[in-house]
Parts: C-alpha cells; sequence; structure tokens
C-alpha cells in the first residue's frame, strides 16, 4: 500500500459521501455539541428506566390455544397466573397451635399483598377450602378450619379430621403433612395504580412480607410461580450488570493491546457507550422497559458497536501513519469506511427486526430493543466517532507501533493469504462441507421449549428450583398444569352426555405419559354419588339419572365450572414441561378432540402454565424456519444492492449459514431447547456475523480493482481489514464468555452461543471467504 493510494479518493467513494464527510468536518464542533447535549437528555430517561415483566407479555396472543384461554380468563381463576406458598414445618406436622396461628398469620399477609387475587387466593385458612362427608342425616361440611377453633388439642384433632376429608391431601396440604401451600392467583392490572403490575415489587413484596419476615428454625417457606422466576429474574440484573462490567473491562484492555493507544480506545468505547445510553433512553421515551429477556441486549448492541469501532480506528490509525492530518484522516475514513458500515448495520438492524414475524411480544419487543439499538450506532460509530477522534488524534507511541507494524513482514497474513489458492481453498472448503453435513445431521436432534424440569431460565441448584423441587416432590399435584376446557350448551355441564365424555376423556388423559394426575367436575359428582349410597366404592360412578347428577354437582366449587355452566375445566397435572411431555399431552388431546368433538361438546386446548407454554412452543417451531428465512433474506437483499453480484453475496452469506447449521447442532448437543430466551441469538448470531464479511469483502473488491490478483488482494485485505476482524472476533468471544459462569442458565446458554458465533462467524470470514471466492472465480473464468 503506498501513501498515494491509500489517501486519495476513487471513483468507487462516490460523490455523496464526500460532501458529507466535508460538512461534518466543518460541522464538528456544533455537532458534537449536539451528540453531548442528546447523550446528556437520553442519559436523563435511561436513568428513569424500570424493569418491565408481564405474564401476558409472554403468551402468544394470536394462538388458538391462547385465544380460547383469554376468551374464559374470568372463568379459569387460579389456573393462569398465579404463586404457591409453601409453608413448610421443620419440627412436626401441620397439626399444632404455633404451626397453625403462623400459617393464618402468612395468610393474611398474602392476602394484602398489592396484586393478589384475593377473591380466588386459597389456603387451610381461606373459606373455600371444604370438607364433606356423608352421615345418617345426609350429606354434611364446612370449612376445613372449625368454626369453634381455638389451638387447643380437641380442635386440632377435629382440623385433622376436617383435612382428611377436604380432598386436600396432595394439592394443599403435603402428602407428608408436613407443609400447606397458599395459592395466590395474580391480577395483571393493579388495582391500585391502574397499570401493569409490577413483578419486580411483587416479588420484593412476597420476600419481606413474607419469607424474611416469617421463616425461622422452625419454619421454612417456600415459593413457586412465574412472578416469583421474573421477579428472581429481575433480581439478577445486578449480575447481568456485573457481567456486562468485565466484558467491558475486558473488551477496554484486548482494545488498548491491540491499538496501543488510550485515545483511540478510550474513543472507541466512548462511543459505544453513547450508542447504549441513547438507546436506553428511546426505550423510555417509547414508553417500554427491559424484561429479563432482553437485559442482555444494551451489551450486544454494545458489542456491536464496538466491532465497527475497530474498525474506523483502524483506517484512522493507518492515514495518520502516513502523515495525513487528522481532520482529513476521519473525513477519508468516514468516506471509506460508512458504505460497508451502513451496509452492516442496516443487515444488523433489519434482521434484528425480522423477529417481529414470531408472535410473542416478549420477543416483539426484544426486536425492536435490539432494532433500535442498531439504528443509533449508525450515528454514534459512523458519524460521532470520526468526529471525536479529530479531537483525540493518536498518541505517540501509537504512531511508533504502527510503523514497526507497517514495517514487518505481516508474515501470519501471508500464510493465510494462501487460503485463496487452489490446494489450501480445496481443504477448506472440504472441510466445511463436512462440518456442513455433521451439522445438519445433529442439528436434527434440536428440540423446542425446555428440557429440564423446574425453571430452565436458573441453574438447577438456585433457590427457586430448589423450592419447586420440594413441591413435586412432597405433593401430588404438580405446578405444571394443563387445562383442557370443555365446552358445550348453556346449563347442559351436568347432563348425562356431558360428564360421561368429560369421565372418558379424563380416563383417557390419565394414560397419557408425563400426566401425573387429572382433576374436574366428574370427580366431584362421583364423590357425591358414592356418598349418598353410604360411602360405597361400586357407587363412585357417574349416572344417568339427570337429578342424581344435579344433586352432586350442587356443591361443586366455582372452579369446576363457569357460572352458566357451560364450560367445566379438565386440569391435568403434569410430571414436568419438558417439551416432549407436552407435545404428547397436546397429540393426545388433539386426537380426542378430533374424534369426539360435536356441536354440543368441545374440548378445547389450552391453559394452565404448562398449556401456555405448550402453545409457545408450537408457534416458536413454527416461526423458526420463517424468521430464519427472513433473517437470510433481508441480509442477502442488502449485500446484494451493495455489491450487485451473486458470487460475492454467495462469499458472505454461506458461511454464515455454516455458522447457523453449527449453531443449531451446538444447542443439541448442550441440550439447549430453542424457546423464548435462546431463540433471538441465533437471529443475533447472523446479524453480527453479516459484519466480518462485509468489511473484508469490500477491503478485498477494492484491491481487486486495481488488478491484483486473488491472493495478493487478499493479503492486503487481511492487512487492512482482517486484523480488526480477528481482533473483534476474539474480544468479542471472550468479553460474552465470561457469562458462562452466570448464576442465570438462560444468561449462561447466551454466553455459550454467543461465544460460538461471534468465534465460528470470524473463522467464516477469514478461512471459508476467501476459499469461496477463489471457488467462484475460478468458475467464473472457466464459464468465460
Amino acid at each position: 500500500m503506498t501513501k498515494h493510494e491509500s489517501t486519495t479518493l476513487s471513483a468507487e467513494d462516490g460523490r455523496l459521501r464526500p460532501l458529507l464527510g466535508t460538512l461534518m468536518m466543518r460541522a464538528r464542533v456544533p455537532l458534537i455539541a449536539l451528540f453531548a447535549i442528546a447523550t446528556l437528555f437520553f442519559g436523563w430517561q435511561a436513568s428513569q428506566l424500570k424493569p418491565d415483566a408481564s405474564f401476558e407479555k409472554m403468551l402468544p396472543t394470536l394462538h388458538p390455544y391462547i385465544l380460547n384461554f383469554l376468551e374464559r380468563q374470568d372463568e379459569l381463576k387460579g389456573l393462569g397466573n398465579s404463586v404457591r406458598i409453601i409453608v413448610e414445618s421443620r419440627q412436626g406436622d401441620i397439626f399444632t397451635k404455633e404451626y397453625q396461628q403462623l400459617l393464618q398469620e402468612i395468610t393474611d399477609e398474602v392476602f394484602y399483598v398489592n396484586g393478589v387475587d384475593r377473591s380466588a387466593m386459597q389456603s387451610l385458612w381461606t373459606p373455600n377450602t371444604r370438607w364433606m362427608e356423608v352421615t345418617e342425616e345426609g350429606f354434611v361440611g364446612g370449612a376445613v378450619i372449625p368454626d369453634d377453633y381455638d389451638g387447643s388439642e380437641r380442635t386440632l384433632v377435629k382440623l385433622r379430621e376436617n383435612v382428611l376429608k377436604s380432598g386436600q391431601i396432595g394439592r394443599i396440604v403435603a402428602n407428608d403433612f408436613k407443609s400447606t401451600i397458599i395459592v395466590a392467583p395474580l391480577v395483571e392490572i393493579d388495582p391500585n395504580t391502574g397499570e401493569r403490575l409490577d413483578y419486580a415489587k411483587f416479588s420484593q413484596d412476597l420476600e419481606t412480607m413474607v419469607r424474611n419476615k416469617y421463616q425461622s428454625e422452625k419454619v421454612s417457606i417456600r415459593i413457586t410461580g412465574f412472578a416469583k422466576l421474573i421477579g428472581d429474574l429481575i433480581d439478577g440484573a445486578t449480575l447481568v450488570g456485573l457481567f456486562f462490567l468485565v466484558a467491558f473491562g475486558i473488551t477496554a484492555v484486548m482494545l488498548f493491546l491491540y491499538s496501543r493507544c488510550v485515545w483511540l480506545t478510550g474513543a472507541a468505547l466512548l462511543c459505544s457507550t453513547v450508542a447504549v445510553v441513547w438507546q436506553m433512553g428511546l426505550l423510555k421515551l417509547m414508553g417500554l422497559g427491559l424484561d429479563p429477556y432482553s437485559m442482555l441486549v444494551p451489551f450486544l448492541v454494545f458489542a456491536v458497536g464496538v466491532s465497527h469501532s475497530v474498525q474506523i480506528i483502524n483506517r484512522f490509525g493507518t492515514l495518520i501513519y502516513l502523515e495525513m492530518p487528522r481532520i482529513e484522516a476521519a473525513k477519508l475514513t468516514f468516506i471509506r469506511l460508512s458504505k460497508p458500515g451502513f451496509v452492516a448495520l442496516l443487515s444488523d438492524g433489519v434482521g434484528f427486526f425480522t423477529l417481529r414475524v414470531i408472535d410473542i411480544p416478549v420477543i416483539q419487543e426484544l426486536a425492536l430493543v435490539a432494532a433500535t439499538g442498531i439504528a443509533v450506532l449508525v450515528l454514534t460509530n459512523l458519524l460521532l466517532l470520526p468526529l471525536v477522534l479529530t479531537f483525540t488524534g493518536i498518541s505517540s507511541r501509537c504512531v511508533s507501533y504502527r510503523v514497526e507494524k507497517e514495517n514487518s513482514n505481516f508474515r501470519h497474513w501471508r500464510i493465510l493469504s494462501g487460503v485463496a489458492q487452489r490446494g489450501p481453498a480445496l481443504s477448506v472448503l472440504a472441510v466445511c462441507t463436512v462440518l456442513f453435513a455433521v451439522g445438519i445431521y445433529f442439528g436434527k436432534f434440536q428440540k423446542i421449549g425446555d428440557l429440564d424440569p423446574g425453571a430452565p431460565e436458573l441453574r438447577p441448584d438456585s433457590r427457586y428450583n430448589q423450592d419447586n423441587a420440594f413441591l413435586t416432590n412432597n405433593y401430588s399435584t404438580s405446578t405444571d398444569v394443563f387445562v383442557v376446557m370443555a365446552s358445550t350448551d348453556v346449563q347442559q355441564c351436568g347432563s348425562y352426555e356431558f360428564i360421561s365424555a368429560v369421565n372418558y376423556f379424563q380416563g383417557v388423559m390419565e394414560t397419557v405419559p408425563g400426566v401425573q394426575s387429572a382433576m374436574s367436575l366428574v370427580d366431584v359428582s362421583k364423590l357425591a354419588i358414592q356418598g349418598m349410597n353410604e360411602g360405597s366404592p361400586k357407587w363412585h360412578e357417574t349416572s344417568r339419572n339427570r337429578y342424581i347428577l344435579n344433586n352432586s354437582l350442587s356443591s361443586a366449587p366455582s372452579t369446576l365450572r363457569n357460572t352458566d355452566c357451560s364450560m367445566a375445566p379438565v386440569i391435568l397435572f403434569l410430571d414436568d414441561h419438558k417439551a416432549d411431555t407436552l407435545d404428547g399431552v397436546v397429540q393426545a388431546v388433539t386426537e380426542f378432540a378430533e374424534q369426539h368433538n360435536s356441536d354440543s361438546l368441545q374440548f378445547d386446548l389450552a391453559a394452565g402454565n404448562a398449556g401456555v407454554e405448550a402453545a409457545t412452543n408450537i408457534v416458536i417451531r413454527n416461526a423458526q424456519n420463517k424468521m430464519l428465512w427472513w433473517v437470510y433474506g433481508v441480509v442477502i437483499a442488502l449485500c446484494l444492492i451493495n455489491f450487485r453480484s451473486l458470487r460475492i453475496t454467495a462469499c458472505i452469506i454461506i458461511p454464515l449459514v455454516l455458522t447457523s447449521v453449527l449453531g443449531q447442532a451446538l444447542m443439541a448437543a448442550l441440550g439447549i431447547g430453542v424457546k423464548v430466551a435462546t431463540l433471538p441469538v441465533i437471529a443475533l448470531g447472523v446479524g453480527i456475523g453479516v459484519d466480518y464479511g462485509i468489511y473484508i469483502y469490500s477491503a478485498l473488491q477494492s484491491h481487486l480493482a486495481k488488478g491484483e490478483g486473488l491472493q495478493e488482494a487478499y493479503f492486503h485485505a487481511l492487512k487492512s481489514s482482517g486484523t480488526a476482524v480477528a481482533f473483534t472476533g476474539l474480544t468479542l468471544a471472550v468479553g460474552v464468555g465470561t457469562w458462562i459462569f452466570s448464576p442465570i442458565k438462560f444468561q449462561a446458554d447466551m454466553g455459550i452461543m454467543l461465544t460460538f458465533m461471534f468465534f465460528w462467524n470470524m473463522i467464516g470470514a477469514l478461512l471459508f471467504l476467501p476459499a469461496l471466492a477463489w471457488l467462484l472465480t475460478s468458475s467464473k473464468k472457466a464459464s468465460d
């Protein structure tokens, strides 16, 4: 590279960019002042940003299952979003005066926690927990807590008898009688403020008002449920921030080692950080917040910013070494890199935005958050950074390092440029072909949804998962509830035709692998009919007599039928919410419904947390390939517009496809399912990886245009852009690699996937791209 070639404009620079560059440099002081004012404003907005989470945001709202659930949400109280508070006695059982007094106090405390649906709350101390038995005088029953309860031995014995008659053993009373559950359904809209329920505050209220207040050496408090899970994830935001700082520090150190200049390092970090501040401020202005699944996006924006900044400071440093004045160097840097940089950022932003094709609000918001951050980078990194460099320049130490670097023989790049020759190129292509085959084969084993019990977003040894495991091990009904809505005509839920159909359906479902037990209106009817016949087990069955059926259902709880008796939920308690379990249940229910649904009887899916997750898995399964087609379609279109060549586009895109294929195989091998937390990583990996290919081929193309051979042109492209690409890939891989040690498992999973994608995209750009360029160039010459 000569001074003349480096410091003069060429025809490919066009007319618009030199004009913009000139105007920018003339107005650099007011522009920087404007950027500073905007940063202060957005920083003030960002300081008011709050964590945001919602149960409804996790729902694929247009899926038929969720439409059915939302239509009947008011009739399914307690079967949607709720928390379970387990009060465990560490000394003895629950039938002591001290335990019951404490349980009553905790029940009252939970009753007044903001966000609890008090009308549907249930514990031993709520009036909706009742017992029933048949005597010589007929049915008798009442609240489980005796009316004359005073904590005496007599009333405690009576309480034990009532519990045994209540049918609540294994449901809200543990099988070993050492703990009980307080079930607290939640309202999505805060009744006091009219705004969406603040899950972070709700979770904190449970900690301060219940766990911290009542847990002792004698009593242990355990809490499960979606709201508590989200609360724990939001609490882990401080750890996310800590890992962000660690990654920031690693990036800063490696950036300094790369540039050997405090000014270049500071300018690159400053502009990338400004982008994050602007992004956070814009989210506040748009009325959005950061939910647990999008908290990692700001770092990804920072990472993309660093990726582009490295290219800019590398080019600026080279021009300063060639004795060009700072302002001219910054101007030429803008002219040369603004086009490939804009195309790469546009590919990133539009690629991220395609996540909105997935009908899950939390993913759609994540797409908007990521696309907003990428849009900001166009201003902060392509415009602001060159302006900042006109003031900072570079240190004398950096100039000396550049002299030493330029005078070296770049032996490693000379060796690597050999990939653009026949022998090495064929070897690389053969290896990549094998990797394609391996990736496609193992990618077939990739699963949709959760692959582990408990909350897969957290580590198995987290407090939440330990609490969930305790509930599963000590109760007959699990926390994984799948609800099928059996519907009929108004006032017909007590007819024999309906009851017998539900009874048959329930029996079939109890034989499905993964179904622990089932409960419906039929169970109440059978128990009542058995009781009316002296408790004989022979009568534990449905009756064809309408009057007997009506009488047997007269005391059925409101949670097992709606007010006009046109719908009765069939509640399936599952062993877990693993993808295979949910798929089996959905298939069994669907097949049954296809065979037995009629004008007067329908079995509709699905409610309950497991029903919602089943619908989510279906949406993700259907949208995964659609999203990839959109991402690649957009990236291909932009590459074609920029380079106007199918061959060049193929050289950039094929390595990205290999990364996607190997990424899916890696997820299958590591047992990482495709779900809300991990699906965006696939799109993010493609969006970020395209930057490498665009920068390298832009440099390669400029040297080919000067008449250089492919190997020599690639050698010069490596000198100008390859070093920056290699540095960026390694730095970002190391930075996100620290996430692997996060106690938040989905952050660790994202860390593994992003580390792999950052690194492998770099390898693909440096090795696979030039080999493809040789292949396609050779084929072009042969066809000519």
